[in-house]
């Protein structure tokens, strides 16, 4: 799904305009980047939590030559889906 989708999507169910919709996700995604860089999380409860992890340096390899590279350490973000979510996706069979 893309922005464009997401942005038609939200303005559909709130009955408001594409830009109030854009204006939305865009506010959303900024709070959600500068909650990150300072290192704390966002407790998203219905859809899950993000949080900042550390990836440590590491050796890898140039796929056109085959050269091995070193990959300097970096801080990665990191979603984990809430449970509220995953039985949305797996509802349990009666028996």
């Amino acid at each position: 799904m893309s922005k464009k989708e997401i942005i038609d999507a939200m303005a559909d169910a709130a009955e408001i305009t594409k830009e109030k919709a854009g204006s939305a996700l865009d506010a959303l995604t900024s709070y959600i980047e500068g909650t990150l860089k300072s290192g704390d999380e966002v407790n998203f409860a219905p859809l899950g939590k993000f949080k900042v992890t550390d990836r440590a340096a590491r050796e890898g390899r140039n796929p056109m030559s085959g050269e091995k590279i070193k990959i300097p350490a970096s801080k990665v973000p990191k979603f984990t889906a809430s449970k509220q979510l995953k039985e949305g996706l797996n509802p349990k069979k009666k028996k």
